[in-house]
C-alpha cells in the first residue's frame, strides 16, 4: 500500500527497498507486540494449551502454556506486507503463498491436538505429508510459471553445476517437506527454534538482496535474478514479526508457536533457499535444524537394526536435557552454533 501510494504521490521515498523493509520489520514486531496480549488472554480462557507427549515427563509443567501462537506472527507479517510490498511481484505471491499455506495445515493440525487433549492427535503423519506437499507444488508451480531458472548452485563454485530442468518440481518439494519439518522437529525449547530460524531468514534474505542486485551479484559471482529482491520485504516483516514472538517466547515461555508456526517457518526457509540459489548452502545455514533431524533419524535407525539407542533421547535437544543440563544453557549453545554457522555460510561468497 505505501508503495502503490509513494507511486501516485510521486514521492522516491518508499521506492527505496530498504527503506519499506525497515518499516516492515518494524510494523511487524509493533503488530506481534500489539495481538499477542489479546492472544494470550484469549488462550488462556480458552484452555488453548500445548499438549505435552507423555515421553517428556521434564516438560509437564509446561502444559499450561498457550499454543498456535505461530498464528499471530504470521497475521502480524501479513498486515505489514500489506502496507510496504509490490503486490505486482510473482516471487512475492509465491512468498505468501508458501507461509500461509504451511501456517494453515500447521494451524489444522495444532487444533486437534489442542481440542484432544492429546499430542499424539491432530493431522495423521501420512495427511500432513499429503497437505504439505500441495502447497510446496503450488509454490513450486509459481515459480516455474515466473520463470525461475532451475540450475543447482553449490558453495565454492561461481558456475552452475547443472540445471536440474524438470527434476526442480520434486526436489524442491522435497526441500520443503524436509525443511518444515526439521523446524518441527527443533521447537521443543523455548526459543529454541525462534532464534536460529530468525539468523537463517536474514541470513537467506541477504543473500536473495545480492542476487536480485546487478552490481552485487556480479561482484560476488551469484545469478542475477531480476525481481527477487523485492521479497526482502517479507524476509523483514517476518523477521520483526518473530523478534516480537521471542518476547513472550523466551525462557521461560509464556507461548509456543506450535505446528502453525514451525511449518510456516520452515516452508518460507526453504522457498528463500531456493529463491537465493543456495539449496546445498541451506545445510549448514540451516545447521541447527539439520543436526536435530539427523539426531532422529539415527535414533530410529539404531534402535530398529540393532536395539540400541544412540541419544538418551531424541531429538537431541532432549538428549542433553537427559544429561541435566540447564534449559537455558542448551537454548543458548544452540543459538550460538547457529550463528556461527550463518557467519560462514555468508563468509563462503567470497570464496567463489
Amino acid at each position: 500500500m505505501l508503495y502503490e501510494l509513494s507511486e501516485l504521490l510521486h514521492h522516491t521515498l518508499f521506492g527505496y527497498l530498504s527503506v519499506r523493509a525497515g518499516i516492515a520489520f518494524i510494523l511487524a514486531f509493533a503488530f506481534t507486540m500489539i495481538i499477542m496480549p489479546k492472544y494470550l488472554a484469549w488462550a488462556i480462557s480458552k484452555n488453548a494449551n500445548q499438549p505435552i507427549s507423555k515421553y517428556v515427563p521434564a516438560h509437564e509443567s509446561k502444559g499450561k502454556t498457550p499454543t498456535m501462537g505461530g498464528a499471530i506472527f504470521i497475521l502480524a507479517t501479513l498486515l505489514a506486507v500489506i502496507l510496504t510490498v509490490d503486490f505486482s511481484n510473482l516471487y512475492v505471491w509465491g512468498g505468501l503463498i508458501t507461509l500461509v499455506g504451511f501456517g494453515l495445515v500447521g494451524l489444522k493440525d495444532d487444533l486437534g491436538k489442542v481440542l484432544s487433549g492429546d499430542n499424539l492427535e491432530g493431522l495423521t503423519p501420512r495427511g500432513k505429508i499429503f497437505l504439505q506437499a500441495i502447497v510446496a507444488s503450488l509454490s513450486t508451480g509459481l515459480l516455474l510459471y515466473a520463470g525461475f531458472p532451475t540450475e543447482l548452485y553449490v558453495p565454492f563454485f561461481k558456475n552452475a553445476i547443472f540445471d536440474l530442468s524438470y527434476f526442480a518440481i520434486p526436489f524442491w518439494i522435497l526441500m520443503f517437506l524436509a525443511t518444515t519439518n526439521a523446524v518441527n522437529l527443533t521447537d521443543g525449547l523455548d526459543g529454541l527454534a525462534t532464534v536460529p530460524s530468525i539468523i537463517a531468514i536474514l541470513t537467506l534474505g541477504t543473500i536473495i538482496y545480492f542476487t536480485g542486485h546487478a552490481i552485487i551479484s556480479n561482484y560476488l559471482l551469484v545469478p542475477n535474478i531480476k525481481g527477487v529482491g523485492e521479497v526482502l520485504i517479507l524476509v523483514a516483516a517476518l523477521s520483526g514479526g518473530l523478534f516480537g514472538f521471542l518476547w513472550f517466547n523466551s525462557y521461560p515461555a509464556e507461548v509456543f508457536m506450535g505446528d502453525t508456526g514451525s511449518l510456516a517457518i520452515g516452508g518460507f526457509i526453504a522457498y528463500l533457499a531456493i529463491l537465493g540459489k543456495s539449496e546445498v548452502l541451506l545445510v549448514l545455514i540451516g545447521i541447527i535444524f539439520v543436526i536435530e533431524t539427523i539426531s532422529v533419524i539415527m535414533q530410529v535407525a539404531s534402535f530398529k537394526l540393532r536395539g540400541k539407542r544412540v541419544f538418551l533421547m531424541a531429538p537431541i535437544h532432549h538428549h542433553f536435557e537427559m544429561k541435566k543440563w540447564p534449559e537455558n544453557k542448551i537454548i543458548v549453545r544452540f543459538w550460538m552454533i547457529s550463528f556461527i554457522a550463518n557467519i560462514l555460510a555468508l563468509i563462503s561468497f567470497k570464496f567463489r
